[in-house]
């Protein structure tokens, strides 16, 4: 008897640490972030000295921006549009090939696609860090959650 009621307690246990796991995982998957246009940026800086910053330190400045909102002002290099849901901007320091790489939010995508190349912009985002390619020799900042603040044509 003592035995079966043991089981009982342990099963009961272990349903309610099912129960709890299971909470926490939705609310990690369903976790929404807030509209990076209406977040104060950490820091406002230009694309050029920003990837100077980040290819004289890289692991500085990863521990600095990372995960940090970030104004960058500069000349749109490159508009990458790889479907209805998506778009990339990139600003690239030509001496270097460095550049970085700014992800737009599913609702400022439409903005996004109406960038051209060769214009001056500023985008807010979130910065994922910096990655170097052996191949291409060159570093590249990532940014998401990113959102149009300013352009001029």
């Amino acid at each position: 008897m003592k035995r079966k009621n043991w089981v009982k307690k342990l099963l009961f246990g272990g349903l309610i640490l099912l129960l709890i796991g299971a909470a926490v995982i939705w609310y990690i998957f369903s976790e929404k972030h807030e509209d990076t246009a209406g977040v104060k940026a950490d820091y406002t800086t230009e694309a050029i000295p920003l990837i100077k910053e980040f290819e004289k330190d890289n692991k500085g400045s990863n521990t600095k921006y990372a995960d940090k909102i970030i104004e960058v002002t500069g000349i749109i290099t490159e508009s990458v549009t790889a479907d209805s849901a998506t778009t990339n901007i990139k600003m690239t320091d030509t001496a270097t090939g460095s550049y970085l790489i700014f992800a737009f939010q599913e609702n400022h995508v439409l903005e996004a696609k109406n960038l051209k190349v060769g214009s001056k912009a500023t985008i807010r985002g979130a910065c994922s860090g910096v990655i170097f390619s052996e191949i291409l020799g060159a570093y590249f900042i990532s940014f998401i959650r990113s959102t149009l603040i300013h352009n001029k044509k």
